[in-house]
């Protein structure tokens, strides 16, 4: 069986006049469906370039994506991408927002709006569907905004340090929220953080990058001895001490 996304060899440069710069070179990597993976690596790495890459915004100079077995543009592949904000309109209602990608996309059938109100009910947004983005907690609105990019329903989920802009107490609680929402709904991710304890928390792989140009320094599995995962329960677990020093050292050798 083909793995859902695989980079073979993968480089990209940035071209400038002044010359060009070698974001990612020689990257390469499977990921299985149903995977979380986690991204990441010194600031300038090029963990962002690779998204886009991925998500088809940029394409390989070097290299080839492949998605189930073909390239992106022939796979046709559907890929949601959730990026640093929210980017809720304050002039529409929670409601309208979650389904503004069904509506451009010409999706509001009842199917997907019905998908979108079970999962307003199931993530505790349903009484904040007439409400505007700014009576939302900054929790609620990153809900929204997952719930937005889930409705149509993506093979791969792309998430672009979607926690950065949260206090630190509200970051632990919606870390637990998105991975809880992402494992029910049986989604495939790559989440790009600079914060390992983040990373190692929500997935089940760490790939860490070198300085730029970002390489592959190491592709980490990470297991836990226990039934029910969360990401606070993993934080909190005999074996995250470990694979945070493991992962701390490879990012000092590549730094």
């Amino acid at each position: 069986m083909n793995p859902l996304l695989e980079l073979s060899h993968v480089s990209y440069s940035y071209h400038e006049v002044n010359g060009e710069t070698l974001a990612l070179s020689d990257i390469s990597f499977q990921l299985e469906s149903g995977s979380f993976l986690a991204i990441v690596g010194p600031s300038g790495c090029g963990k962002s370039t690779l998204l886009s890459l991925i998500s088809g915004l940029l394409e390989p100079e070097e290299g080839t994506i492949s998605f189930l077995g073909k390239s992106l543009r022939e796979a046709g592949s559907n890929i949601g991408y959730m990026l640093q904000k929210d980017h809720l309109f304050e002039w529409r209602t929670v409601y309208s927002n979650v389904t503004l990608g069904l509506e451009i996309q010409k999706k509001l059938t009842p199917r997907h709006l019905a998908s979108v109100d079970a999962m307003l009910e199931t993530y505790g947004l349903s009484s904040f569907r007439d409400a505007r983005p700014s009576q939302l907690s900054g929790g609620m609105r990153q809900r929204a905004a997952l719930i937005r990019t889930l409705a149509l329903e993506p093979d791969l989920l792309l998430l672009d340090e979607p926690f950065s802009a949260l206090d630190y107490q509200t970051r632990l609680s919606v870390c637990d929220d998105i991975a809880a929402i992402i494992k029910k709904e049986e989604k495939t991710a790559i989440l790009v953080t600079h914060d390992l304890s983040e990373a190692i928390s929500m997935a089940d792989q760490v790939l860490v990058l070198s300085k730029r140009p970002g390489r592959v320094q190491r592709l980490v599995p990470v297991a836990f001895a226990m039934e029910e995962r969360t990401p606070m329960r993993s934080r909190n677990a005999p074996e995250f001490k470990d694979y945070f020093n493991l992962i701390w050292k490879e990012l000092n050798i590549s730094g």
